[in-house]
């Protein structure tokens, strides 16, 4: 009898004693994302772990197919960067922030902007109003990004920055910024989010259409490959339709396959695509289902660098790594016992860890109820520290390889994520997916099932459908009031009085023609930013040639 037939008679004899014993009735059995979860898991479902199999699904880290990590040494070498995701008010009270985080152990910087900065409207322009500073930092002009990285050294400090609709402005302000500190542009380091699409999707955060927007990333890609190599020209985020309602799966299939649409974008522009591949970086939710999680950054490493590779041609083994930030999952914070994020936010860091991820941020405790406090983003970094120091997480690299379990749902994920990639090429393609709402009305039904499960208590939330209490003490929160508005309005207005207004005109006219000819953004978007236009007057100038995106309705 082959060994295959013994475990088999062996399961056989296993599940009849197994089903004779009762079974809990206060859970479905199902991951978050409703995959049925199997009692066991053998040899049987994890495929063939033979020493050839083993190097085409799994591989050495650092080797294709990626699947235990895109560096061979993984943390053995470098820990990820921890990287709180800060900003609110002014760039004033930002950068003090930055600083207390800096001086406490964190080792890169994550830009929050504030709503009008993220819809590319100055602070004193009336639609801001009520909004400035409120839910990030408020940056209008390079004048605040030089606040806002006063005494930061962007040739030392990696800045990442979550801005999308007009991320080619923020861009042009942080190197621009960089170049009046004395960094040459090759040495600065960092992100810009910039994924557009996904914006269309699930966040909302958007200025132009799909087309032109796509035309802008491109140039970004086009002008960085020489001129700012280190930065990673754009992070393609599953975060936000993860937190908008998708499941694992959705996440994981929806960003990659808007990241193989960016390549594409790249490869029509006429770049080789190993030029710009190498700087492409994503961004992954980390929810509750700890497994579930480990397994998506696993898959996901194995499906870019196989489509990378086969599709898309790449040869440089940087362009097939899969590079990723990963933040936990602010979706799941709540607003009831909010003492019990601090432990969510720990195992949902230790699966961003176990899976392998290059960054992270750990959400803080008070998040779900207003921006943190300076105690809550301490504990949210001490979290990171602990795991990276306490529990020898870090010690071996992808230490659930093999388990039968964790490699099941990879090659699960990787599966349902191929499958959703026909689904998407058979209704034409991303960015008709987005015209027509396909994306919008698959995340809201997915959102949907969740939320049923939640209020039928099939899917347990402590502290809010079970083990509730009564009275909880109120926690202190941070609160912005309108003096941040204020300010913004100050300094815009000082600002504007200063400058040179004759060599704002001009570069903006510059600059609008550029678009006008479909010519690369970046050389006059720079010479405006110099003379100080602000972020609302060129998105006004852009506006009026790609005009504004209008989301399609969907029911």
């Amino acid at each position: 009898m082959s060994k295959h037939g013994a475990l088999s008679d062996q399961l056989e004899l296993w599940e009849a004693v197994f089903r004779q014993a009762p079974q809990r009735d206060d859970t479905s059995f199902r991951s978050i994302s409703g995959r049925e979860v199997k009692p066991l898991y053998t040899p049987l479902d994890a495929g063939d772990t033979g020493p050839g199999a083993y190097l085409d699904r799994l591989g050495t880290p650092g080797e294709f197919p990626f699947t235990r990590g895109p560096y061979h040494s993984m943390y053995r070498t470098k820990l990820w960067t921890m990287r709180l995701f800060s900003g609110f008010a002014t760039a004033h009270e930002t950068n003090e922030r930055y600083k207390y985080l800096l001086r406490r152990g964190q080792t890169g910087l994550s830009v929050a902007f504030d709503f009008p900065t993220l819809m590319g409207y100055d602070s004193d322009d009336r639609r801001s109003e009520g909004e400035v500073g409120k839910c990030g930092v408020a940056i209008s002009s390079l004048a605040d990004m030089e606040t806002l990285f006063d005494g930061i050294p962007l040739d030392r400090v990696s800045v990442s920055m979550t801005i999308n609709g007009p991320a080619l402005m923020l861009y042009a302000f942080l190197l621009v910024t960089a170049e009046k500190q004395g960094v040459p542009l090759d040495r600065v380091r960092g992100t810009i989010q910039n994924d557009i699409l996904k914006e269309y999707q699930a966040q909302h955060a958007w200025i132009f259409p799909p087309e032109p927007a796509l035309k802008i990333i491109a140039d970004i890609f086009e002008w960085s490959a020489d001129a700012a190599p280190r930065f990673n020209t754009i992070s393609i985020s599953g975060y936000h339709i993860r937190e908008a309602g998708a499941t694992a799966a959705q996440e994981l299939a929806y960003t990659l396959k808007n990241g193989f649409t960016y390549v594409e974008r790249g490869i029509e522009r006429g770049l080789d695509v190993d030029s710009f591949a190498p700087r492409l970086s994503f961004f992954w939710d980390v929810h509750n289902d700890f497994f579930e999680e480990i397994a998506k950054f696993r898959a996901g490493r194995r499906i870019w660098a196989r489509h990378m590779r086969d599709v898309y041609g790449a040869r440089d083994p940087r362009s097939l790594r899969l590079r990723t930030h990963a933040q936990t999952a602010g979706v799941s914070l709540t607003a009831q016992q909010p003492h019990n994020n601090i432990v969510r936010v720990a195992y949902q860091a230790m699966a961003a860890a176990l899976g392998g991820t290059q960054s992270l941020h750990t959400n803080a405790m008070d998040e779900t109820l207003a921006l943190p406090t300076e105690e809550a983003a301490k504990i949210a970094l001490r979290t990171q520290q602990i795991l990276a120091y306490e529990t020898g997480v870090p010690n071996t690299i992808d230490p659930l390889a093999g388990s039968y379990y964790v490699e099941s749902l990879t090659d699960e994920l990787e599966a349902e994520a191929e499958e959703i990639f026909r689904e998407i090429d058979d209704i034409g393609g991303v960015v008709y997916g987005i015209e027509s709402g396909y994306f919008q009305a698959q995340i809201a039904a997915a959102a949907r099932r969740f939320q049923d499960e939640v209020e039928k208590g099939t899917q347990t939330i402590v502290g809010v459908n079970r083990f509730e209490d009564a009275e909880e003490p109120p926690l202190e929160i941070l609160r912005i009031g309108e003096e941040a508005a204020a300010k913004q309005e100050a300094r815009l207005a000082d600002l504007r009085a200063r400058r040179d207004s004759g060599a704002v005109e001009r570069a903006l006219e510059t600059l609008g023609r550029a678009a006008r000819e479909e010519e690369n953004l970046l050389p006059p978007l720079l010479d405006a930013v110099r003379a100080y236009a602000t972020l609302g007057e060129i998105r006004i100038v852009l506006e009026k040639v790609y005009g504004r995106f209008k989301e399609p309705v969907a029911f």
